[in-house]
């Protein structure tokens, strides 16, 4: 078709309940020409898309998730409300061919609201593997509306759909009525009957127990007694994975952006220009930038393709189902655990995820106590505090082991702080009964693994490593300004660590550890090179990989096992990034739950110190 001729232009509205591949429909339909924004006054995004197809331009919004259209939920009056306020031409009703009959209740409400529908099987693969067959001729004519059966996940699987758009575009009267009532499938005004009916005549099951092997695997994935120790288990897999596989790529790194750096500075001289000029942008801005990726990336891009693999293949909302009996006790909702797992990789992404919790209260919540659990930001400061004092400095497989080992247990044990913060608050703050909601499992997949790796460093990796160079560009120039601008002979950096000193030790820091937690609140990668800048007096951002150097560093001005430990305590609890406090605002909308989500982490982080402290102190012997 040429430029100048005019697209006949078509609206559909992508429904289905969650997990049925819809997403993956609408990438697959969409490609690259997709954006995604808020519906007016909520905080639930909204994904839209264009496809061009035979003549007609298709504009898909794909709506949140959803199992009816009875407003009991945000996504489901959000699905309504898009649906009466901004009728589609078409809308395409999405069902999981492995349980198809949960799928038609949606389908039969949709049905009843618009006059334009067209259902789409999707995971057909799925359902062969299973033995699962559907008569999608025998779909359309019990519904009288176009059926169209996809595979999503496959290259060429939404070719039925646009086939069926086609024809629906095509079609002068596009009218959809139910069938008469009379012929047996309309004579019970229950819509669950009414599913049941359909499917049982239009699905086809060679073997009655085709889902024996979920089962079998639920119960071991979610038994009482084997639910956890799994978890840990995979837990302490991944992190050994991430421990053992990005010490090696992220020294590489570093090497490069070092020498990359070497010759900007040259570069700088020869030209002539003054050192006022160039060294806060390379010394300053450059070098923590360059500290930033080459800590960040690698780990991450270990991390996030492991971590997306367990949701791909259906484990992750097993761990939800395992953790919603913990979060029940404290008067809040399961779905906390989903958002935390988001907080693994970045604080902000889990605070975003809060939108999937209904309850405002239950929300705030789960905003509140999203920084409790360790993000990818803290782990390397953490990986160092281990190697220098739990795996005494020590390299090889053992030691990465036990690395990995101390990180699984410190999770634990920030899920344990999160769920009693939670309590905390459901009791004080914000009182209320914890609200029930619909968990599904979804079936037992083979991740794509092509697909896996792209969408976790497009959608999380990068995504996460460009939001912290956002800040830690500018934090950069301040650090610098701090440790070069003198009053007298003393630097401003000097000058703010002997003001905080005093505070610090109350709580077994000192000013140096407390004014470098400050100072990296743009993101928290930096902390432990500017530990050592301070200690060292420098001007600019050290780069030191000996964890031999690094220990004799901290030793020398005075660091033991308290200090350690204390500092350890502290980077899992204290206040949030600047890029998580900014979501936080946004998110909320308000200035006095932001603060409370910085000082809560902050006043427990303390206090945990403060203890520590004085348990050492009652010791009869300095450690």
């Amino acid at each position: 078709m040429n430029q100048n001729e005019k697209w006949t232009k078509k609206t559909i509205a992508l429904v289905g309940n969650p997990n049925v591949g819809k997403s993956t429909l609408f990438n697959s339909l969409t490609g690259l020409h997709q954006h995604t924004g808020n519906w007016p006054g909520k905080t639930v995004e909204l994904a839209r898309g264009t496809v061009r197809h035979k003549g007609v331009l298709y504009q898909i919004t794909d709506l949140p998730g959803c199992y009816s259209l009875s407003s009991c939920s945000q996504e489901e009056e959000i699905a309504r409300d898009f649906l009466l306020t901004q009728p589609p031409d078409l809308v395409i009703a999405v069902c999981d061919a492995c349980c198809l009959e949960r799928g038609l209740l949606l389908v039969l409400q949709l049905m009843a609201l618009s006059d334009h529908v067209i259902l789409c099987v999707n995971l057909m693969d799925e359902a062969e593997k299973r033995g699962i067959h559907i008569r999608t001729d025998i779909l359309t004519s019990l519904l009288g509306i176009p059926v169209a059966a996809c595979s999503a996940r496959n290259r060429g699987g939404t070719a039925p759909l646009l086939i069926a758009l086609e024809k629906a575009a095509k079609s002068a009267d596009t009218k959809i009525t139910l069938p008469e009532p009379g012929n047996g499938l309309v004579s019970s005004a229950d819509l669950v009957r009414l599913s049941e009916e359909i499917c049982s005549q239009a699905v086809d099951f060679d073997n009655a127990a085709y889902d024996r092997k979920d089962r079998k695997l639920d119960a071991l994935f979610t038994g009482r007694l084997t639910g956890f120790p799994i978890l840990f288990l995979l837990l302490l897999f991944l992190f050994w994975i991430t421990v053992s596989g990005a010490s090696l790529p992220s020294a590489l790194l570093s090497d490069c952006l070092s020498s990359l750096e070497g010759r900007l500075l040259g570069a700088a001289q020869n030209l002539g220009l003054p050192a006022a000029l160039y060294e806060p942008v390379i010394c300053g801005v450059y070098r923590i930038s360059s500290w930033v990726v080459s800590v960040m990336l690698p780990p991450m891009a270990i991390f996030f393709p492991l971590f997306t693999l367990l949701e791909d293949s259906g484990y992750l909302p097993r761990i939800a189902f395992n953790l919603d009996r913990c979060f029940q006790k404290c008067c809040t909702c399961g779905k906390q655990a989903l958002t935390m797992c988001m907080s693994l990789g970045c604080s902000a992404v889990g605070v975003t995820g809060c939108r999937i919790i209904d309850s405002p209260r239950e929300k705030l919540i789960a905003v509140l106590t999203s920084c409790l659990i360790p993000c990818n930001g803290k782990f390397p400061a953490f990986l160092t505090l281990i190697t220098l004092f739990a795996a005494g400095g020590r390299r090889g497989p053992a030691a990465s082991l036990l690395t990995a080992f101390c990180l699984a247990g410190t999770l634990l044990f920030c899920t344990g702080t999160a769920l009693f913060a939670s309590f905390l608050l459901s009791r004080t703050l914000l009182r209320g009964m914890p609200s029930s909601f619909t968990l599904e499992l979804p079936p037992y997949r083979r991740p794509k693994i092509g697909q896996v790796i792209l969408r976790s460093m497009l959608d999380r990796t990068l995504f996460v490593l460009g939001r912290a160079l956002t800040i830690a560009a500018p934090a950069g120039l301040l650090i610098w300004a701090l440790a070069n601008v003198r009053t007298g002979d003393v630097s401003l950096l000097a000058r703010l660590v002997a003001l905080l000193d005093p505070l610090a030790r109350i709580f077994g820091l000192d000013g140096t550890i407390l004014t470098a937690f400050i100072l990296s609140l743009p993101a928290n990668e930096i902390l432990i090179p500017l530990m050592l800048m301070i200690y060292m007096g420098n001007s600019s951002l050290l780069d030191i990989a000996d964890p031999q150097i690094i220990f004799y560093v901290f030793a020398e001005n005075g660091w033991t096992w308290q200090t350690a430990l204390c500092t350890a305590l502290f980077l899992l609890m204290h206040w949030p990034c600047a890029a998580t406090c900014l979501t936080i605002h946004k998110e909320t909308g308000s200035l006095k739950w932001t603060l409370a989500a910085v000082l809560l982490p902050t006043g427990m982080g303390l206090l945990a110190c403060l203890l520590c402290r004085l348990l050492f102190d009652c010791l009869p012997y300095p450690i």
